[in-house]
């Protein structure tokens, strides 16, 4: 069959299960189709690495994608195109690929120019980046550019506006109730607090959606800071009404304590300028047991602290995170094919549709602006989901902005 045009496909940021069946469906309806199909490797980093004088086929970065390729992979976990976290407009100097080095010299460098050369070098027509916030905000600017985009949101937080779901999020959710759930017997046995430290820099779905499947007795989410204390006194009171002895808490890694800054491991950044979080579960973990005896009769409670971090994102996709990439890869296509670009595909009021790639935006500080909305669906006096009211919302409850 002669290939009428030429699709290329990235994965950036941090992996999720559901990436690879995007992939595969992508490339097995775009191949149905007549279209070849290019897969860009690392992400952006791919897109700014690729040399125009190797020819195609000496490329480190991009490879032509066929069924047998992707059918190898359509039911495993991360991307076999593999991901990065870069900036393309943003690319420090000792970042720069190794063939542009003698050209850029400046501390941080944009390299959109290459980018858009490079696409046209591989002789990609359309583009489908499938990313987070900050994946597909560079999506946006070569949007901007004249590219023609289609985006497929994915991120383990939920929280990339303008669709009520995103690839990850469900075996996130998923993993997080299996995993407490294990844990539950270390912290019965010998009748602690469970602490367990879970995703979500700037939302806190990944901790409020497994309180909800019943995961834990309370949650804290980085919209809302909490008051230890309270916590405390909470945590013992669950614990005393349990009759194995022990009490369950799930916290956002963007949580804060009241009056309290954010906590992150060290100083570097990535070249999203996000600082790396971690350790507020810990430091929460640290004050229960601390502040315990004030309200169990003088008596210290030990804790179980366990940060879940990659175990949520690993292994195979779920059922949903096996179903919504395949669906998202074909409007993804019905798109191209209809001549809508500058578009990401969602789910909206339920159903499958799309919006303006500008949707993907960012509050002044840079960040999403989806969040969980606390007076909706969050006690702030309890720590806990709210479950009242909920007709008419979204399976997952979360919002479409």
């Amino acid at each position: 069959m002669t290939h009428q045009k030429t699709i290329g496909i990235l994965t950036g940021g941090g992996d999720v299960p559901g990436l690879n069946p995007a992939i595969r469906a992508v490339t097995l309806r775009a191949i149905k189709e007549g279209y070849k199909v290019i897969g860009i490797k690392n992400g952006w980093k791919g897109v700014i690495s690729i040399n125009p004088d190797l020819s195609i086929g000496d490329q480190e970065y991009c490879i032509e994608l066929n069924e047998q390729i992707v059918n190898r992979i359509g039911r495993t976990g991360g991307t076999f195109l593999h991901s990065s976290r870069t900036k393309a407009n943003k690319v420090p100097c000792k970042a720069l690929p190794e063939h542009l080095k003698s050209k850029y010299k400046d501390e941080y460098n944009d390299l959109t120019p290459e980018a858009i050369k490079n696409l046209d070098f591989l002789g990609i027509d359309y583009l489908i980046p499938i990313g987070g916030d900050d994946t597909l905000s560079y999506a946006v600017r070569l949007h901007h550019e004249g590219i023609k985009i289609i985006a497929i949101p994915k991120t383990m937080d939920g929280d990339v506006p303008g669709t009520e779901y995103c690839i990850g999020f469900s075996t996130c959710v998923t993993r997080t109730i299996e995993l407490t759930h294990a844990l539950r017997t270390c912290a019965g046995s010998h009748e602690r607090f469970l602490i367990l430290e879970v995703f979500g820099r700037n939302a806190g779905f990944s901790a409020l959606l497994p309180t909800v499947g019943g995961a834990a007795d309370r949650c804290v989410i980085p919209e809302y800071p909490i008051d230890i204390e309270h916590l405390t006194e909470l945590m013992v009171e669950d614990r005393n009404n349990n009759p194995s002895k022990y009490s369950v808490v799930l916290v956002s890694e963007g949580a804060s304590f009241n009056g309290g800054d954010i906590i992150y491991t060290d100083n570097s950044t990535d070249m999203f300028g996000h600082k790396k979080l971690g350790g507020i579960g810990e430091t929460i973990g640290q004050q229960l047991k601390l502040l315990s005896p004030k309200y169990n009769n003088g008596v210290e409670i030990n804790v179980v602290n366990q940060k879940l971090g990659y175990l949520v994102r690993s292994g195979e996709p779920d059922a949903l995170d096996s179903i919504v990439p395949t669906a998202y890869a074909n409007l993804a296509l019905d798109l191209i094919i209809q001549g809508h670009y500058g578009q990401m595909v969602c789910i909206k009021d339920g159903k499958y549709n799309y919006v303006s790639i500008e949707t993907v935006k960012k509050d002044s500080k840079g960040e999403s602006i989806k969040r969980v909305n606390v007076s909706k669906f969050y006690d702030t006096n309890r720590y806990r989901p709210i479950y009242a009211n909920i007709l008419g919302d979204p399976i997952m409850i979360l919002t479409s902005d």
